[in-house]
């Protein structure tokens, strides 16, 4: 840690401000889609539509009423927009990404996993030529009609056994050889990797971690220099931005100084249960003092807030959660029950409510209170 860098004092209040400025969850609302995207700089995706998908509720929280699904999709078939990863991206970003591509396509410093994986590949590389061959003549296409002509089947004690395509394609879109390429329906569609991304050079690996810490410090404002390894997107920032303490809170943290000292306006926002304010269940405990479990993997009899509960917001605090669930048949969101984790006060309440009036106008549903 270079010496003449400042360590920030922060309150729990200073810290959770920062993180919701950061995420766009204060006022005013942004206003741009792609704009948007490129300061989260990924929006998760998962198919659960309890309520909507989780891409659509995050873009919402931060968008309002302005924000039409459809765009995300035009955005992704359009390309400026890319899933990897299981993450919505700007497109630009493949450059940051492309030297770990190259590196699981060489075998070069993979953890054992990876090896792995890359070894499976090899044992399969007729497949894999299949694959690139098929996309090359008749891409983009969707995976039902990717030959599997594995010698080697995928083995789990999960939910990924036998599945050879599935797990072909996820093993080319991490070497760079396939990218997703939008979705017909429900079905994602594949293409050559040189045909999706943009045709930039490769930021080299260690540099490239270096501006992805320092990207993603900027969306969550403050977070850790070090975190355990998680699925997905890191929650950690290695050496970005300046150290910080937080008041009563364990840990060294990293906060992006371009947030410091800034004015805060908050508002009240109803959240995906996969959102980024939240993705770091510990900082959600240690810093925002809310305990959360997505249950929807629960038995019923088992849920203390339901099946997929919305995190309540309110200016810089997480107050509550929403057990709602949209009924589309009946053509209703149907509202169970607003769990209050510290007594609303009427301000609170009249938010709270006007937020989810919002959500069912928003979803094109009449709202039903239980």
């Amino acid at each position: 840690m270079p010496v003449d860098q400042p360590v920030h004092r922060l309150s729990r209040r200073d810290a959770r401000r920062i993180a919701v400025r950061a995420q766009q969850l204060a006022r005013p609302r942004p206003g741009d889609l792609l704009e948007t995207v490129r300061r989260l700089p990924v929006v998760q995706l998962d198919p659960t539509n309890a309520v909507a998908p989780s891409a659509d509720l995050v873009l919402w929280s931060r968008l309002g009423a302005s924000y039409d699904p459809q765009q995300l999709r035009d955005a992704c078939d359009e390309l400026s927009l890319v899933e990897l990863d299981g993450m919505v991206r700007p497109a630009e970003d493949v450059r940051l990404h492309r030297g770990e591509m190259q590196r699981r396509r060489d075998g070069v410093d993979l953890e054992e996993w990876q090896e792995q994986r890359r070894g499976w590949v090899l044992d399969n590389n007729g497949c894999r030529r299949d694959i690139l061959e098929r996309l090359r003549a008749d891409g983009p296409l969707p995976q039902k009609e990717l030959p599997d002509t594995c010698v080697r089947p995928w083995r789990s004690s999960g939910w990924n056994d036998h599945r050879n395509v599935t797990m072909m394609l996820e093993s080319l879109v991490q070497r760079g050889e396939v990218a997703v390429a939008g979705r017909r329906g429900r079905d994602k569609l594949f293409d050559l990797a040189e045909r999706v991304y943009p045709d930039e050079e490769a930021v080299p690996v260690e540099e490239a971690a270096r501006l992805l810490n320092e990207r993603r410090l900027a969306a969550l404002g403050i977070a850790r220099a070090k975190g355990p390894s998680m699925p997905g997107e890191p929650s950690d920032v290695g050496a970005a931005g300046e150290p910080a303490v937080i008041e009563g809170v364990k840990g060294e943290w990293r906060v992006d100084p371009e947030q410091l000292g800034q004015p805060f306006a908050g508002r009240a926002a109803l959240l995906s249960p996969l959102d980024r304010l939240l993705h770091d269940r510990r900082r959600m405990a240690e810093v925002f003092e809310f305990e959360y479990v997505l249950e929807m993997y629960k038995p019923a009899a088992q849920r203390r807030w339901g099946y997929y509960a919305l995190p309540i917001l309110y200016a810089d605090r997480l107050v509550g959660k929403l057990d709602a669930r949209a009924e589309r048949d009946r053509g209703v969101l149907r509202v169970d029950a607003v769990h209050q984790d510290v007594p609303f006060t009427a301000t609170v309440a009249a938010a709270v409510d006007r937020e989810i009036d919002d959500l069912a106008r928003w979803l094109g549903l009449e709202l039903e209170r239980a």
